[in-house]
């Protein structure tokens, strides 16, 4: 397996990188979505204090596309926040998500934030990590992983970049309020070592790489499981439910909750 090798990141003492993902803002509804934005942005701004990096990993957006000319509109104060994070030196990087996945170079241009469609590898510390949303990795999930390459064809991004935004986005958002996010209804369990598709999937990368951590997001559910005595996995859960993240102190990793 090849993977992107993110450049090296070096913490100075008292510095940290920070890992989340799926907030899924704009669902259920926009009260709901815009309080839970604040707090993301709170835990955001305490954040800069210490980070030296800050990785979100896919499914910011319930909904996202980017038009040539036109991305959707709201979302100011976090995508203000990411700014004022990259102004200040903080290094920002981004993994599309199942729901985010139609993204081109808003972020890179406006935020320098960099934009990764596949899990990459990074080094830091003398840490080595695999980073990722989590979606399509694994066995099983067939029908997604159908789908997942049909909506990344640029034949289907370019059929549907041609409707008008407001009809495309609104399909797209008629959809959203329906999926099993926004009704509530998903496993928040850990099914077990077997079952756990990221699980066999962070197996099956070690036998031809060894990592220390690998961290992804896409499950909604917090894990940390220790895949052998040197390596563990890592999942984020969510930002609509448990409020967790993970934190690297140039040590060791921490799944926290933010409170």
């Amino acid at each position: 397996m090849a993977f992107q090798q993110i450049p090296d990141i070096k913490l100075s003492p008292g510095k940290k990188i920070y890992f989340l993902s799926d907030f899924h803002l704009g669902i259920p509804n926009e009260e709901k979505s815009k309080e839970r934005e604040r707090k993301i942005i709170t835990f955001l701004k305490q954040a800069s204090a210490d980070a030296a990096a800050v990785f979100i990993q896919g499914d910011l957006f319930d909904f996202w596309f980017e038009y040539r000319e036109v991305v959707p509109k709201g979302y100011v104060r976090i995508l203000g926040q990411l700014a004022s994070m990259s102004d200040q030196g903080i290094a920002l990087h981004f993994f599309v998500g199942n729901h985010d996945m139609w993204m081109r170079d808003y972020f890179e241009k406006e935020l320098s934030m960099p934009v990764y469609h596949a899990p990459c590898k990074m080094i830091s510390n003398g840490k080595h990590f695999l980073i990722g949303h989590g979606d399509g990795l694994g066995p099983g999930d067939h029908g997604y992983k159908f789908l997942k390459r049909i909506f990344r064809n640029p034949a289907c991004k370019w059929l549907f970049g041609i409707l008008p935004p407001a009809l495309g986005i609104g399909i797209a958002r008629f959809f959203s309020n329906r999926s099993r996010l926004a009704t509530g209804n998903t496993e928040d369990v850990f099914l077990g070592e077997d079952k756990e598709w990221l699980v066999s999937y962070c197996k099956e990368v070690l036998k031809e790489e060894n990592f220390d951590y690998f961290i992804f997001g896409h499950r909604h559910l917090p894990i940390d499981f220790n895949l052998n005595d040197q390596s563990r996995y890592v999942n984020l859960g969510d930002w609509i439910r448990y409020y967790t993240y993970a934190e690297f102190d140039g040590t060791h990793v921490h799944l926290k909750t933010f409170q």
